[in-house]
């Protein structure tokens, strides 16, 4: 793999966000409309979106259908996991990765010196790259009986 790749280089940077005060059910249906499982939580500064937690789809079912809460009297905040990983833009890829295995978490902000919301680094994005390097390791290793061959006759 390319340490060279940073998290900035692969992440989505077009993040779905939500707010602590929006209601659960909105922010349910944001999740449904957008096609994701987890929402960013930001605050809005001068600086821009401040990354402040994330909800997931496992958080409202762990935190309220399983609990039989109702979610049209919960808000974000209610719901929202707070104690969250964040990488930086310059962070190798390599480093995303350990940061994923030891947390435990398929999703990781990437956030800026002030915590400005800069894009989302999902699980997914690293399989994709990762079977992208397989993939050219499986060619090269294709290759080489017909190399062999040709540097033989």
């Amino acid at each position: 793999m390319n340490a060279q790749l940073t998290a900035g280089d692969i992440c989505t940077r077009q993040v779905a966000v939500a707010y602590k005060s929006m209601a659960l059910s909105e922010a349910a249906r944001l999740m449904r409309e957008r096609h994701v499982g987890c929402l960013v939580v930001v605050e809005e500064t001068g600086d821009g979106p401040i990354v402040v937690g994330m909800l997931t789809d496992r958080d409202i079912v762990t935190a309220v259908v399983a609990k039989d809460m109702d979610a049209r009297t919960l808000r974000v905040d209610d719901v929202m996991t707070r104690d969250i990983l964040t990488t930086r833009e310059d962070d190798s890829v390599l480093d995303v990765l350990a940061s994923m295995r030891r947390k435990a978490v398929r999703r990781i902000p990437v956030a800026g010196a002030q915590g400005q919301l800069i894009g989302l680094v999902a699980a997914d994005d690293l399989l994709g790259l990762i079977a992208d390097e397989l993939r050219t390791l499986v060619q090269a290793l294709a290759a080489q009986p017909r190399v062999e061959r040709q540097s033989r006759s």
